[in-house]
């Protein structure tokens, strides 16, 4: 979405998001590894848990992918199995 906050280290590969129309924000680990609340360690973070669930599955079709996807994120949002399951029940009235 081009009004989002992309946060990101100085890797150059990110240069494409300057004229993306994001607002692109760094962080230079070399001088500093956090501004703030503003760090890249939480997506770091989630892409580790991801990949490592999604591995067991030896490949996922790029239709199902998104769904797979939305799962892992659900699961990193809400703790432990027993959070995520009273979160459910909250959802679903129970």
């Amino acid at each position: 979405m081009p009004d989002s906050i992309v946060y990101t280290d100085c890797l150059g590969s990110y240069d494409v998001l300057d004229v993306s129309g994001f607002t692109h924000q760094r962080i230079n680990h070399s001088k500093l590894f956090a501004d703030r609340q503003n760090h890249i360690n939480g997506i770091e973070n989630f892409w580790n848990q991801a990949k490592r669930v999604l591995r067991k599955y030896n490949g996922i079709d790029r239709k199902s992918f998104p769904l797979f996807l939305k799962e892992c994120e659900f699961r990193f949002n809400f703790g432990t199995p027993s959070e995520q399951l009273k979160v459910l029940r909250r959802w679903c009235g129970l």
